[in-house]
């Protein structure tokens, strides 16, 4: 199959690139900055501005499947007024002009993946949530619902179309771990604010393998919560994380001082989101680390770092 991948040179991206090469695909990469995909060996890079046009009409040339993850990081950098619009346009106006790109070409793919956010839920204490349940009305849930609602433009041309609403994805290389590994290690780990709010992350390999489920299984036709099973509150990650670690967590850091530190951003961390993933359990994907104690010791293992 020939596939075309926006945000190919994320986190994600790169490992979602080399499985499907390594399944046999043949995959076209689009890039605002083609050299940084030098490095992804066995594909085609185009170059795209997301914001600003619909990508080359030679990219998406035979392409049968498009998974969309492209996207200013939403943890890059404090929410300036100007940061906040970043994060936004890039996903909007980049879903926007990617549809508009497949409506021009003479025969658009079969299916689209787009990648969301369980941002989407906002802030909801304990509740629980579902790929069913209503968005919020902070920041990020709006992106997400603006985000997924140029995404689903793609219907109109009789293509499938998925959103992954991704949590937080722990990898034993970049990414949210990476950041929680260097105080924990130094024994000033600690929960984040109360730590009652629920933390809805997944292994790294599970998020590729749940953006490719959603590739390649026709009953999944709308939002699938990207998160594991066994989801946690802070404290228990926390406890988690130090436990594999073999060390304390013995300094919580307060939410006026999370406020202080990261401004509004401090919503990401301090936000309550208990999300299930139905649809993925529903439709038969099989979770490789459904709970948290095996996942990080996985990572860590491969990091070299488990004590």
């Amino acid at each position: 199959m020939k596939i075309l991948i926006t945000g190919a040179t994320g986190l994600i991206g790169r490992r979602v690139c080399r499985s499907l090469i390594n399944e046999g695909h043949q995959v076209v990469v689009l890039s605002r900055r083609p050299p940084a995909a030098t490095d992804l060996s066995g594909v085609i890079v185009f170059r795209w501005e997301p914001v600003a046009e619909p990508p080359p009409a030679a990219a998406l040339e035979d392409v049968e499947a498009v998974i969309h993850l492209a996207g200013e990081p939403v943890a890059a950098a404090r929410w300036t007024d100007e940061q906040k619009r970043r994060i936004r346009d890039s996903r909007v106006k980049g879903s926007r002009n990617l549809v508009a790109g497949l409506r021009a070409t003479p025969r658009p793919p079969k299916v689209f993946v787009s990648a969301s956010a369980v941002g989407f839920y906002g802030d909801r204490g304990d509740e629980i949530l579902n790929e069913g349940s209503a968005p919020g009305s902070d920041f990020l849930s709006e992106v997400c619902l603006d985000w997924e609602t140029e995404a689903a433009r793609a219907r109109q041309l009789g293509v499938r179309t998925a959103f992954v609403r991704t949590g937080v994805a722990l990898s034993p290389s970049g990414g949210a771990l990476e950041k929680m590994l260097s105080p924990f290690k130094l024994g000033l780990g600690g929960r984040l604010g109360d730590g009652r709010q629920w933390f809805p992350w997944i292994h790294i390999e599970d998020v590729v393998g749940i953006f490719l489920h959603a590739l390649m299984s026709p009953a999944v036709d709308g939002p699938i919560n990207g998160v594991a099973p066994g989801i946690v509150t802070n404290e228990e990650f926390t406890r988690e994380l130090a436990a594999a670690l073999n060390r304390p967590a013995f300094f919580p850091v307060p939410q006026f001082a999370l406020r202080a530190l990261m401004g509004e951003m401090a919503e990401i961390v301090t936000a309550s989101q208990r999300v299930v993933p139905q649809v993925a359990l529903d439709t038969g994907y099989r979770f490789k680390y459904p709970n948290l104690r095996p996942a990080l010791e996985s990572l860590l293992k491969t990091r070299g770092e488990q004590k």
